[in-house]
């Protein structure tokens, strides 16, 4: 069973995965080459050459290159572009004839561009509706047009990446390789908080030798591969070179192909993600990024390097979609009780969730499902240091626990000692006493009422290490029990009434930010009316109780997020014995419980089914007189039928930014059927109190998949 968070498991509600279908890039350069077959279908017919009347052919590779990093179609062959769906709007911006004067030997030969021909292009990728526009351009600081042509797309929402320059290992004195390049930062500051500067990084995340670092402008800054970048194409093909009998192909490097990757990251997140802004975009894309150099965002590498896939997991604080109800991925959603076994980790929950930028997710909490632990209830039964307490009359009886663990004495739940079993009379009870010949009241302390209720009724039970009596319960842990029980006979009918307060122990929990399972305490009340009756060898009792639980559902847990209204449960309870005779009886016990969650949050209501039962006979003067020997079969509270109901989000509409809502059915069914098989033994030994027991658990907890719990036990105890 996993216990954390299940984001790995995220995608989105709306689409298998992203490909950037739908999305135009606009990519202002030197043209594109419009029968390369990676881009077959994919030219925008918004494409076009603002600075000439040449069309968008290109006369250089520079800007197909940038197009084929971008968006390269995943047709089975080639590259494979990182927004393969995507829409190329290829805006030509190369001054007519530059490109024709590229000579290896002058740097500053080969292709221009003027300031009013790339304002022009970004206009031009505006007004067509493009969401990205890629700049691999460098140079001094813009001109006024260019600022306000940036400044427009900003406020359309059109993310601009910028490269940051190549003149990290300059030796010119002019250039300051610390900062990004002039027509980087000048654009970062027209561009209103919806610009990236693109660094480069090689394959092993190492900042390039040549690109300009962040310095000044570090919270804007994000790295992407820049250096051997694959590949050239030629003739439609990936350009393949031969050199001394071996092929190789041919890379690039550079940050003007470490931005197009960011580009392309940008048009994938604003397909998956319609409802984000470009602003929204670029936040996104600069918090999610790895960090790279020193710790945080730093003057070298800025923001990080791009982390694409920690994009599209969810960011910030998560709310289930169509309310405010937070989901901390990685908190326990449900956590079962005893009752339902396995029910939680068997069962299934999934939601749509809104991330901190209200990007909708399909969720499957299946890591977050928890099941209450399987109780040992022999190692519960023999633990600890007790000494059992009982004194009184035929008007006042007082019974209790004292635990001396550790050296300490405190007051704990009471216990059946052999002598208060011997009697009959004290089952589990603090105080009890006659206030009238056929009235009488009981109180508990930490202690619930079932036992106060079968001490008044006078019930006789045998004690077991193991097979719990059906009576005693509820189907989860509860301490802290003061008790009240009051009984008045009619006639030969016994009557009486009881209540208890206390808490439900949930099982342990995990939550986000903390090392350590928790488990939590939740209010429940209870009150009850029994009948009782004896016929000469045969007693009976038939009672009913309501229980009410502020937080929980029979012992389950569910998160806030979910709604956590508590339930309602009513219980049927049956016993009768029948002393076939003075030293042999056979006894029988039932519970069965109701139990209706309430209303609130994602709960709409459901039912749960119950029941526990048990089958007894004891034979008194086995082997000596005063000792007894009984045999239980059992089983504990157990959930037979039924579930939670939820209303939960099943699906998000970008168009509309609402949910739509399907009702599903948490059942809480265990997978096993816990069965209980005990033979105990007890009696005087040694001048001390014995007891001995031999017992079998099938399915313990519930639990089909567990193995038999089998084993025997031996204790023997002497008061000094």
């Amino acid at each position: 069973m996993s216990d954390g968070p299940s984001f790995h498991r995220v995608i989105p509600a709306w689409t298998a995965g992203a490909t950037g279908r739908g999305v135009t890039l606009a990519i202002v350069d030197t043209g594109i080459d419009p029968s390369n077959p990676e881009f077959a279908g994919r030219i925008s017919a918004a494409s076009a050459d603002v600075a000439g009347n040449r069309g968008i052919t290109a006369e250089d590779d520079h800007g197909t290159q940038i197009a084929l990093i971008a968006a390269a179609a995943r047709n089975g062959s080639g590259i494979l572009g990182i927004a393969f769906d995507a829409t190329i709007q290829a805006l030509r911006i190369d001054a007519p004839g530059s490109c024709a004067t590229q000579t290896a030997s002058n740097p500053d030969s080969g292709c221009k561009f003027t300031d009013d021909s790339i304002a022009a292009g970004i206009n031009r990728a505006v007004d067509a509706g493009a969401r990205v526009i890629n700049l691999s351009i460098g140079g001094s600081n813009i001109n006024a047009n260019l600022r306000a042509a940036i400044a427009r797309a900003a406020t359309a929402g059109v993310v601009v990446v910028v490269a940051a320059g190549n003149g990290g290992d300059s030796t010119d004195p002019a250039v300051n390789k610390n900062e990004p390049d002039p027509f980087a930062s000048s654009t970062v500051n027209a561009g209103n908080g919806n610009v990236i500067i693109a660094g480069s990084v090689n394959d092993q995340g190492v900042i390039s030798a040549f690109a300009n670092k962040a310095g000044s402008f570090a919270s804007v800054y994000l790295n992407a591969l820049g250096e051997n970048v694959c590949c050239v194409y030629e003739n439609g093909q990936i350009k393949i070179t031969t050199r001394n009998g071996s092929q190789f192909v041919t890379v690039v490097s550079g940050t003007s192909f470490s931005t197009p990757q960011i580009v392309g990251a940008v048009a994938l997140v604003a397909q998956a993600f319609p409802n984000l802004t470009g602003r929204q975009i670029v936040d996104l894309l600069l918090r999610t990024a790895r960090d790279g150099g020193a710790a945080g965002t730093d003057p070298i590498y800025g923001r990080g390097i791009l982390d694409i896939a920690n994009a599209f997991a969810p960011q910030g604080a998560a709310t289930l979609a169509g309310s405010t109800s937070l989901v901390p991925l990685g908190d326990t959603m449900v956590v079962t009780s005893g009752a339902m076994g396995d029910a939680g980790t068997q069962g299934k929950l999934g939601a749509v969730i809104l991330d901190g930028y209200s990007r909708a997710y399909a969720v499957n909490f299946a890591g977050q499902l928890r099941d209450a632990a399987v109780q040992p209830r022999l190692t519960n039964a023999l633990a600890g240091q007790s000494r059992y307490l009982a004194a009184g009359n035929d008007r006042l009886t007082v019974g209790f626990t004292i635990d001396g663990r550790r050296g300490v004495t405190a007051i704990a739940p009471l216990r059946l000692g052999l002598r208060d079993a011997e009697q009959a009379r004290v089952l589990a009870a603090s105080l009890t006493a006659q206030l009238a010949p056929g009235r009488q009241v009981a109180f508990g302390f930490r202690q619930g009422a079932d036992g106060l209720v079968a001490q008044l009724q006078g019930a006789r039970s045998p004690a077991f290490f193991v097979a719990g009596a059906p009576g005693e319960d509820l189907g989860f842990l509860s301490t802290d029990k003061p008790a009240l029980a009051f009984r008045q006979m009619l006639g030969g009918l016994g009557l009486t009434v009881s209540g208890e307060a206390g808490s439900a122990l949930t099982a342990p929990e995990r939550f986000v930010g903390e090392l350590r399972l928790r488990s939590q305490d939740e209010r429940v009340q209870r009150i009850g009316l029994a009948l009782d009756r004896r016929w000469g060898t045969v007693d009976a009792a038939l009672g009913g109780s309501w229980l009410r639980e502020d937080r929980t559902v029979l012992g389950a847990r569910f998160h806030d997020a979910l709604g956590r209204g508590g339930a309602d449960s009513a219980f049927v309870d049956a016993r009768a014995g029948w002393s076939l005779r003075p030293d042999l009886r056979l006894g029988a016990s039932w519970r069965g419980g109701y139990t209706m969650p309430s209303r609130g949050g994602a709960i709409t209501g459901g039912r749960l089914l119950s029941q526990a039962f048990a089958i007894d006979l004891e034979k008194l003067g086995v082997f000596a007189a005063g000792d007894r020997l009984a045999l239980r079969i059992a089983q504990p509270l157990r959930v037979e039928r039924g579930g939670v109901q939820l209303n939960l989000p099943i699906d998000y509409d970008y168009a509309t930014l609402s949910p739509a809502f399907g009702t599903s059915t948490f059942a809480l069914t265990p997978s096993g059927r816990e069965l209980i098989g005990e033979l105990a033994w007890r009696g005087e030994l040694w001048g001390g109190d014995a007891a001995a027991s031999m017992f079998y658990r099938r399915d313990p907890g519930h639990v089909a998949s567990l193995p038999d719990d089998k084993g025997v036990a031996v204790k023997w105890q002497r008061g000094f």
